[in-house]
């Protein structure tokens, strides 16, 4: 096969076009991963349509372009300097691109690199066009080539739907690794119902962290996501006219909690970022993965005398998801919860108009090629 189908944009704002397109060569150290699930992340119709307003520091690949940016698949061709994968494994492509040459990247920090670029999505630095050119092709496509290095092996118990999720899972568990959770620990998820949210909270579970709080809108799904494990987790919804602080403080003899996850979206008030690091106790860490946007004054003063920690975070990296893969092979993360709505790639744009129903966090919608 020498063509594929592919969904390509052309203009911002407007609807993908399906066209055909040739299947990419991979490089000696990349491998050709045919195309089994490709996760539509929430915020992918924002990127699309007001990426360029809102973020313009953010650049986006030159158009046409091919996005998608959570990969599942099967090695289908591999490279002559491609160690330790073979045709037919099963992966996750993280998409996180880096140049293996500045400072950060010889630093063993390759989500710090100058020109970090997220594959079928958008940079964070001036060159990232050239990452767009080595790797152009996103997931909603039939065939896409990754670097070796940007490969999570997938066990047979971790479905292609599953690991589609993984960038923010990955997130999530990036975000906790930087906050020391883990047994003995007590955290507050900031968002606790979206896709982010319940994230973090399944990988907190399978931490072992010792008590979860949330805060969240819709008290049907607070519910849903304290069903998951009644003995350790506590929710309260955010109309609930209670200062999440106190609230929090309640349940640690009000020292505060150890660390805040702040999963809180683009369109969130910034005070409610700052309420919940209001909870946290002396020394503790409050981790950003949420992307609030607007910008909110912080209590610089208490926070330098309460030594609290505030924390951006973003994405993760491959040993990061590696660590996932490994953590749900051994059922200590419970990818179950996740209710997959299958897209077929002839009707993407369906996948991101905004029509499909989507139950907060639960909700998986996955292209399929």
């Amino acid at each position: 096969m020498t063509t594929m189908l592919a969904a390509r944009l052309h203009a911002t704002g407007q609807a993908m076009k399906l066209e055909r397109v040739p299947v990419p060569a991979p490089r000696a150290t990349d491998v050709l991963v045919a195309v089994k699930a490709c996760g539509v992340v929430p915020n992918l119709i924002n990127v699309l349509t007001h990426w360029q307003t809102w973020f313009p520091e953010l650049p986006l690949p030159k158009l046409p372009a091919i996005f998608g940016l959570d990969v599942a698949g099967e090695i289908a061709v591999v490279g002559d300097l491609v160690q330790n994968f073979r045709k037919g494994d099963r992966v996750y492509v993280n998409p996180g691109l880096f140049c293996g040459s500045c400072p950060a990247c010889r630093g063993d920090e390759p989500t710090n690199c100058t020109n970090y670029t997220f594959s079928g999505y958008f940079g964070f630095g001036p060159d990232s066009q050239r990452q767009f050119d080595a790797y152009a092709y996103g997931g909603m496509c039939e065939y896409m080539i990754a670097p070796q290095h940007n490969l999570v092996r997938l066990p047979e118990r971790v479905s292609f739907e599953e690991a589609a999720r993984f960038g923010y899972i990955g997130t999530a568990y990036a975000a906790l690794r930087k906050a020391n959770a883990g047994p003995g620990k007590t955290i507050l998820i900031n968002g606790l119902t979206g896709t982010l949210g319940l994230g973090a909270t399944l990988v907190a579970l399978g931490r072992g962290v010792t008590r979860i709080l949330g805060t969240a809108r819709d008290r049907g799904r607070l519910a849903r996501v304290q069903s998951l494990a009644p003995t350790r987790i506590e929710v309260l919804a955010q109309d609930d006219n209670r200062s999440v602080a106190e609230w929090a403080r309640s349940f640690t003899e009000g020292h505060g909690v150890d660390a805040v996850i702040d999963c809180l979206g683009p369109g969130t008030p910034g005070t409610f970022l700052m309420d919940g690091i209001y909870a946290l106790r002396r020394g503790g860490r409050a981790i950003n993965v949420g992307g609030v946007g607007e910008k909110t004054v912080m209590d610089v003063h208490w926070m330098m005398d309460a030594q609290i920690e505030f924390i951006g975070s973003n994405w993760f990296t491959v040993a990061d998801g590696q660590a996932l893969a490994a953590m749900a092979a051994a059922g200590t993360l419970d990818l179950s919860v996740f209710q997959h709505v299958r897209v077929p790639l002839a009707e993407v744009n369906r996948a991101l108009d905004g029509s499909l129903f989507r139950d907060g966090g639960f909700t998986n919608v996955v292209v399929i090629p």
